[in-house]
């Protein structure tokens, strides 16, 4: 077994997101198609014998190759850190000394609903349990996912798919090979800040996905939108900024970014002029399946 790995953890679309419901825990249900772009972060694991987890910052696309940094003082939030204990824990005495450096170039906005964060832990918990040689199967692993957050087990599935439920709910959809501009407003949008509005819609009916399949990039709406843009302008500017290049856009997830989808035959736009007022865009493409996934292999060192 190869000390070192080596992964990509990709981005996502949500090319619609409706709210059904609200349960008596207080968490929404929801209804979405979460899609897979080649949007990456890049995560370097290098397995540890001394029972440490330690994390660092890249700032370029080379990672380290051999040896191992002290551990660092651990972000209480960063994701693919929390993953990592996690797996640990849930593993029990038969973790033994086993650890882990983690470093992380960064290339997903934090705070665009793009699932950055839970993409780093999915990829972590799919990389330890096979750096450390747990075993653990997918669906173990799904359980310790969802505590993470309501998006790591869609990028543990590893597929393009629709999600209901909290997020535990997936199932695999076919989206046809496209091309999407997506646009980062300058401003962050915390979740927790959407769900909590009064005017946030709760009771959207449910869909099918034979509804959806028929019409994939015009279907349904995000119902976070709204609420979102009077949170953060910089989701309605992301918006008027598309509708400009003559797009139609929508928001992803909890936003901020927004998207739109590139009609085949269309010219490849380029983003050359930027100002800090304005978002920050960029091209991106469909994926397949998770980089990252086992069935989709692994680079190593």
């Amino acid at each position: 077994m190869k000390a070192i790995y080596d992964v990509c953890a990709p981005a996502k679309l949500n090319l619609f997101l409706h709210v059904t419901g609200q349960r008596a825990d207080g968490y929404h249900t929801l209804q979405s198609v979460f899609m897979l772009i080649d949007w990456c972060d890049t995560l370097h694991f290098e397995r540890r014998n001394d029972g440490q987890i330690s994390r660092e910052d890249l700032c370029s696309a080379a990672v380290p190759s051999h040896g191992v940094q002290e551990a660092q003082a651990l972000p209480s939030e960063d994701l693919s850190v929390r993953a990592a204990l996690a797996l640990k824990a849930a593993a029990g005495p038969a973790a033994g000394r086993l650890g882990v450096h983690i470093g992380l170039l960064k290339n997903i906005p934090s705070q665009a609903g793009m699932g950055g964060g839970s993409s780093d832990a999915a990829t972590t918990l799919l990389a330890l349990n096979r750096l450390w040689s747990l075993g653990f199967s997918l669906e173990k692993l799904l359980t310790i996912g969802l505590t993470l957050g309501a998006d790591v087990p869609f990028f543990l599935c590893g597929k393009n798919a629709w999600v209901e439920g909290i997020g535990e709910k997936i199932t695999p959809v076919e989206v046809p090979a496209a091309r999407f501009v997506v646009a980062k407003p300058p401003n962050g949008l915390e979740t927790a800040r959407i769900f909590s509005h009064p005017e946030l819609p709760r009771n959207t009916a449910t869909a099918i996905i034979l509804g959806f399949a028929a019409n994939p990039f015009q279907f349904g709406r995000n119902d976070l939108q709204t609420v979102a843009r009077q949170l953060c302008p910089g989701v309605g500017q992301g918006l008027k900024w598309l509708a400009q290049l003559g797009l139609q856009g929508r928001m992803t997830g909890s936003g901020s970014a927004v998207f739109a989808h590139l009609a085949e035959g269309a010219a490849v736009w380029a983003a050359t002029d930027m100002t800090p007022s304005q978002p920050e865009g960029f091209v991106a493409r469909l994926c397949s399946n998770l980089p990252s996934h086992p069935q989709a292999g692994w680079a190593s060192n």
